[in-house]
Parts: C-alpha cells; structure tokens; sequence
C-alpha cells in the first residue's frame, strides 16, 4: 500500500515519551508521514475525514529498530528444542531425549529414528564437554539410537551432533562431534530442508511477532541471498516490517551488479526492503572461547577444543578484510563486521582507518583501553546486544577474568561520543528490543544485583539508540510509531522487560493494534 493510500488518523490523547505528566496531545498521520502534533487537532484543518483513534494518555514513541536479527534462523528457532536451561550434558541429553520421545508419540508410530534440532545450549561452565559419544549413549539408552540430533550452541558459532547427524552432514568420523566455526557455521543452513514458502510462512509469523512488540525496522544479516527471499517474502505478504538486507561476501557481487547502495530501496519491495550492509564475521564468540583476545583464555576447563594457550580464532585474515570492506565501500555499502574479542575489535577499527568504510561494529563485546575513543573517532556505530550481557556475565567472569570491566561497555561508548545501536542478535536473544533496552539499563535480570552497574545507559539513551537516534516523534518522521502503556522513564525493570505494547505503526497503518491483529 503506497503512502497515499493509507488513510489519515488522528491520533487523540497521546502524551509523547518522556513527558509522562505532560498534557496529552493529538498526532495527526497523513500520506505516510506526522503531519502534526498538538492540542486539540480536532477539527483543525487537514483532519476532515481522518480515522480517529482515542489513545487514553498512552504513550507514543517512535517505532523500535532491531539493528540485528537473522530473521529466518529466529524463525525456525521459535519451533525448535529450547536448550537455554541446560546446565549440563546431563541436561542438554534429558531435554533432547523428552522431546524425541513426545514427537514419537505424536506421530503415533513408536520411537524409531527421526530428526531434531535444537538451539541454546551454552557449555562455557558445563563440567564436561558436549561429545558425540555422550550424545549417542543417552539416545541409545532411550531407544532413539538412530536419530539425527542437530543441537546449536545459543551463540550460533559451534553445534553439537548425534553420529547419525554427523554423516546426514557428511562429517562422520568426525572426533568430538562438537564443530565449531569454519567447520559448522557453513552447514547452519542445511540443517533442514524447510521449502521456500513453508519458511516464508514462518518468517512472516516471527514478523508479526515483531511488530507486536512495537518493532517496524530490522536489520536482517541472515547468511543468505537476503534481497532475493526479502523480495519474494514481500510480494506474498509480508508487509509488517521495513528490513535493511545485509549483504555476505558471497553475495557481495551480486549486489553490486544491482547497482543498490546501502539505504536504496530495493526494487519490488513497495519501499519495504533496502539494501543494507556488507557483513563480515571477523572472530568467533565467548561462548566458544573462540572470540579473538590479547590475552589468552585461562587453563583447560575440559570443554572440547580449548588451548591452554590459546587466544581465540580470526575468521578472515587483516588483509583479506580490508579488501572486502574497500570494495563494498567503493560500491557505496556500509560494513557490519563482527568482532567480540578485544584483538579483533583492535583488527576491525584498524580495517575501518585503512579503507575509510562507514558503518558498524557488530558486538563489540569487548574493548581494549582507548578504543571506544577510536570509535567516534572513525565514526564507527557500536552495533550492541545488552541482553548477552545477561546471559553472558558469568560465562565472561570465568573466560575473560580481570576484564569484564570493559565487556559490554556501553557508558564507555557513549562517553567517548560514540552512536550505539541496540539489537538482539536473535536467535541468540529472542527478538524484543524491550528485553534489550532493559538489559542496557539495569544490568541485571532474575532478581541478581547489576554486574558491572557503572556501564549502565540511561533510559533515554536506551530508547534513542533502538529507534535510530530519536524516540520523540516530530512533525515530519516516517508515521513509523509504537504506543505502549507505561512510559518508560517511569517503569520499573520488571514492567520494561515486559512492556505492554498496544499499537504498533507502520507509515502511519497499523500492523499491531486497533486495527492489526
């Protein structure tokens, strides 16, 4: 639906975010965009015909932004084993062995062999490693000793196998069953073979899943030919969502050849879908102890693949960084490069000086001294995930002893003048920019006291950097809007992470809301 033919609405009785005692005002929507605020529009000029809808001293902000997602890997996830609680092998064993035997029972056809996958289990302090042979004898055990069971770690760079699953991949033989990096993140997508429009269904399920929670922007990096499943996602419907289509380096040509920079509308797409960054992984994570450190991780914890003295794993070479982030730059992309580790990080702001690239660093878990000055000072964006933090913090006390005081260092960032981005890497936190902004602003969940409480961001700052810079409307923005009924600057934490949406906004029609459920 173009602009034009979205009828006007006035909103009535909106108090925008932050003046929570402030006297309510209408908002009036017309052609897309915020044609006016004030008090008392009704019956001013230009409302003559518009749809009127009473928001009762809601709340009205800006629509929410998720900088980072892999929309079809969330997807599947949503269907997928949970494994987020396991605290052990033990666990992880338990959990997969109950929900093979419930499938098995569902299809009324005894145990037999099948097919699962999980996602979320985190082994950084499990007592033992996560092996193919523990894996083989609880399923054994069980009865369901020939079932394929494909288990992702919940920061997507390692996956822990059944030996079935393991030659489905052509990986038998392989000697832990725990791969990691190079030797998985390539298979991710092959996992299952969901045909195009049964994917695209439940894409456009997680999106309206998204919308409910007030987002209308997502920056998707899925390892895809994103402009390509975009453009046919939007032609078949799905329409909740405006999507920045990150480009791979294996895609990068064709994405040239389209003549599209970073930002340009992609065509067929009704203004839905542009083009967005060149996306590079540049090191692994903390939950794989493979994030790329200057100082070595600690002494063996018994978790598969460690080093004594090992500090972590670059993923693509210096040289062959600044290469691809010169051409995309040529090209007119900007760059999102992964970098978790402090020596990768360092890597990374070195690939940005060289080349003169634009964009972000994605993650940017943890810093050395002084870079954060670096940042603003290449005008690089710290493209954050506050939830890891949560889920990370005791993973990262033990890994990355004596540093966490620069992990996850948002108020450094931010005093160093540098613009934060906020997202949630979903699926490796599920896709809800409340759980993030919480995150940044109380550091703590569950009831524990904040860790590291002096890298909190006020909440203003939490809201600015998960509606692109600005949660206040003004006359003029994109009708892009969220109505929520508490105002975040009075919430408590419990209420923010939670935080009940009632309209959500997108160029000024509902995609959640009065008129979009």
């Amino acid at each position: 639906m173009t602009p034009e033919a979205v009828p006007a609405l006035l909103l009535t009785g909106a108090r925008l975010v932050g003046a929570p005692s402030g006297e309510p005002v209408d908002v009036l929507l017309r052609d897309g965009r915020v044609a006016a605020i004030g008090a008392g529009l009704a019956g001013a000029p230009g409302t003559a015909g518009a749809d009127r809808v009473a928001l009762g001293g809601r709340t009205l902000l800006r629509g929410l932004r998720d900088a980072h997602v892999h929309m079809a890997q969330w997807a599947l996830t949503r269907r997928r084993l949970d494994l987020s609680g396991a605290r052990s092998v033990e666990d992880a064993v338990s959990l997969t062995v109950a929900r093979l035997t419930a499938d098995a029972r569902a299809r009324s056809s005894g145990s037999g062999a099948g097919v699962l996958v999980g996602m979320g289990f985190r082994d950084g302090l499990w007592p033992e490693p996560p092996t193919a042979r523990r894996l083989d004898e609880g399923l054994r055990a069980a009865g369901h000793g020939d079932a394929a069971v494909f288990l992702m770690s919940g920061d997507l760079h390692s996956a822990w196998l059944s030996t079935p699953a393991l030659s489905r991949l052509g990986r038998a033989g392989h000697p832990t069953g725990l791969l990691r990096e190079d030797e998985w993140m390539p298979l991710m997508n092959d996992l299952e073979h969901v045909p195009a429009h049964r994917l695209d269904a439940f894409v456009d399920d997680a999106a309206r899943a998204a919308a409910a929670r007030g987002v209308t922007t997502v920056v998707d990096l899925e390892i895809d030919d994103t402009l390509r499943s975009w453009t046919r996602r939007v032609a078949t419907g799905t329409d909740v969502l405006r999507v920045a289509a990150g480009v791979w380096p294996d895609h990068l040509d064709g994405a040239v050849a389209r003549g599209l920079a970073t930002g340009d509308v992609v065509p067929g797409t009704g203004g839905l879908v542009t083009l967005g960054p060149l996306k590079v992984i540049s090191d692994g994570s903390l939950n794989t102890r493979t994030a790329f450190c200057r100082d070595p991780y600690p002494g063996r914890s018994g978790a598969a693949g460690d080093r004594a003295d090992g500090h972590g794993l670059l993923t693509v070479a210096p040289a062959d960084l600044v290469r691809l982030m010169a051409e995309a730059h040529r090209h007119g992309l900007a760059c999102a490069i992964h970098a978790i580790g402090d020596e990768a990080n360092r890597l990374v702001l070195d690939a940005f000086a060289a080349t003169g690239a634009r964009g972000s660093v994605e993650h940017a878990q943890l810093l050395l001294d002084g870079d954060a000055q670096r940042f603003a000072a290449l005008g690089v964006v710290a493209s954050v995930q506050p939830e890891h933090a949560m889920d990370d913090r005791d993973v990262a006390d033990r890994w990355w002893p004596n540093r966490t005081g620069r992990a996850f260092a948002l108020r450094t960032l931010l005093d160093a003048g540098v613009t934060l981005a906020l997202g949630s890497d979903a699926p490796v936190a599920p896709l809800d920019p409340w759980l993030a902004i919480a995150a940044a602003v109380h550091r703590a969940r569950d009831g524990r006291e904040p860790w590291h409480p002096e890298q909190r961001i006020s909440v203003t700052e939490a809201l600015d950097a998960s509606t692109g810079g600005r949660a206040v409307p003004r006359v003029g923005d994109r009708a892009d809007l969220v109505v929520v009924d508490v105002d975040p600057h009075v919430a408590d934490a419990a209420t923010l992470r939670a935080m009940p949406v009632s309209g959500t906004l997108l160029g000024g029609r509902w995609t959640w809301g009065p008129h979009g459920r």
